[in-house]
């Protein structure tokens, strides 16, 4: 797949130093990954989740460091391109008011 805007990554381990083995692992699987569908994506992260957001448009969170913390991208599977959102810790993430920016 092709990670747009890969830079957001360095910038959110920048600001969660905690989480910089498990983003920059995160972003060599999904480079070398070739979904084609949500259910192929689910195979390499089992715990990942398609939302809804205020757009009508989904997006999908991914579990990052131990439950810890969630990046939030959009998936476009037919153009193979992952689109790199937000990053924020399960509290804030909990607090749904993501939701309403995207």
């Amino acid at each position: 797949m092709d990670v747009i805007k890969p830079a957001r990554i360095r910038g959110f381990y920048e600001q969660y130093p905690g989480a910089r083995a498990d983003l920059q692992g995160w972003l060599r699987v999904v480079k070398a990954a070739e979904w084609k569908s949500f259910p192929d994506l689910r195979r390499t992260f089992p715990h990942a989740d398609q939302v809804m957001v205020a757009s009508g448009r989904p997006v999908v969170v991914f579990n990052v460091s131990g439950n810890r913390h969630r990046l939030i991208c959009a998936v476009h599977f037919d153009k193979r391109r992952v689109f790199v959102l937000q990053f924020m810790t399960h509290a804030d993430y909990s607090k749904d008011r993501w939701k309403h920016s995207l």
